[in-house]
């Protein structure tokens, strides 16, 4: 698809792309290029002290750029990707430290949108990856209102149409094996808990 190797080559040249998930528009950048990291952090008037999440098509992907899997993370992983979940774990080398604010914890999805994983797979590795909206603004859930925030300042859009859920997704972290929801999603504690409850 023309559409997406497009924009995967704009991703591979440092430059921004905006695209669909199934929660709300993504803007992503080459999460190893740090000039683009803090091309992305300008557009969208976001500090610096706001870490980035990394979007990834594949289990090995995510296993590629994080070390230190627990077991619990790895049954939520399992259970939930790809889907509408955000969790935080142990980043390794690779990742650049302006994606978490110089700290060793990395927020890692995988999309349940084919399209964000096909220009994932098409880019060969995560894009860093932040909802579309400029900082304090409502995320955009239509490519009409990703353009309506950033205009020209963005390299390339993909319209998706309509989000399918149209909210954020649930951001999660394990503290001494317990998770903890960092932010609402559309994923529910119970959800979690039913998952934590088979281990």
């Amino acid at each position: 698809m023309k559409e997406i190797e497009d924009a995967a080559k704009i991703i591979k040249n440092g430059g921004v792309v905006v695209f669909p998930t199934e929660t709300v528009y993504g803007i992503g950048v080459d999460c190893l290029n740090e000039e683009a990291i803090k091309k992305l952090y300008k557009i969208k008037n976001r500090p610096f002290t706001q870490p980035i999440t990394i979007l990834v098509s594949s289990f090995e992907m995510l296993y590629e750029y994080t070390q230190n899997i627990s077991k619990i993370e790895d049954a939520l992983i399992h259970e939930f990707f790809p889907g509408p979940i955000t969790l935080l774990v142990q980043k390794n080398e690779k990742i650049p430290y302006i994606l978490t604010n110089n700290g060793e914890l990395l927020g890692v999805r995988m999309p349940k949108n084919e399209t964000a994983i096909k220009l994932i797979e098409e880019v060969g590795k995560p894009i860093a990856t932040t909802s579309a909206n400029i900082s304090g603004k409502p995320s955009s859930t239509s490519i009409e209102d990703a353009i309506s925030q950033f205009g020209e300042k963005v390299d390339y859009y993909i319209d998706g149409g309509k989000s399918k859920i149209g909210i954020g997704s649930t951001v999660l972290q394990v503290i001494d094996n317990v998770p903890n929801i960092i932010r609402k999603g559309s994923i529910t504690e119970e959800q979690i808990k039913e998952v934590i409850a088979k281990l």
